[in-house]
């Protein structure tokens, strides 16, 4: 299990501050939609200066039609990311063309499918998917893994079961991880430590815990000696 720190701060000074802080770390680095859309490129530069170990997940949810979707994707390799995602809900044609579209490239970043936001309770979700979380989660993990995915983004009560239904080495990132027990904030399905390494995550997504604290790198610390 490896630890993924969400840079979600209101602005990049902030968030390279932190940056800085947990710099000795071996941990990844979550840019999301905010932080790209306001610090853009320079931003995953700057991450880089601070420390070229670490590795970057692009956190954008591509969500389009497929060969926008398979644009968007070729744009990302010239970022030198680790990691992106793209949304499930897009349809197998267009998780296939995406990754059809990286098949050229000697190298390509990790590439991973949104199942169901962490934000969703179970009503909210059944609302927009008319199914429950559970079930559409396995089906969406089915079609990125039939797609040619690496894996996917979904809460820790979906992992087991979806390691179960594609492969041990189809990857799970999962939002919402609560370490020591902190509030659930906007998300719906948080889950701590230990749940999720029973679970087989492979990757964890800490924000609030870490950058809220007085002492970011001590949580990283503590978070790294529990995974």
């Amino acid at each position: 299990m490896e630890l993924c720190v969400a840079l979600d701060l209101p602005t990049k000074q902030e968030n390279l501050d932190l940056i800085h802080k947990i710099k000795d770390y071996d941990v990844w680095l979550k840019v999301g939609l905010r932080s790209y859309i306001r610090d853009g490129e320079e931003f995953l530069k700057d991450i880089k200066k601070i420390n070229p170990d670490f590795k970057i997940f692009l956190d954008l949810k591509l969500y389009d039609i497929p060969n926008t979707m398979a644009d968007a994707a070729e744009s990302i390799m010239g970022l030198g990311v680790d990691m992106f995602n793209v949304h499930a809900s897009a349809g197998k044609r267009a998780m296939m063309e995406v990754m059809d579209r990286l098949s050229g490239y000697d190298k390509r970043p990790i590439v991973l499918a949104v199942t169901a936001l962490t934000s969703f309770n179970e009503d909210e979700f059944q609302s927009v998917y008319e199914s429950p979380i559970a079930k559409k989660a396995d089906q969406f993990a089915i079609d990125a893994s039939e797609s040619g995915l690496d894996g996917v983004v979904c809460s820790a009560y979906e992992s087991e079961s979806i390691k179960n239904i594609t492969n041990k080495n189809f990857m799970t990132l999962t939002p919402g991880i609560r370490p020591f027990g902190e509030d659930a904030g906007d998300q719906q399905r948080v889950a701590d430590i230990a749940f999720a390494k029973n679970a087989h995550v492979d990757f964890i997504v800490v924000g609030r815990p870490i950058y809220k604290s007085e002492n970011p790198a001590e949580v990283v610390k503590k978070i790294l000696e529990q995974i």
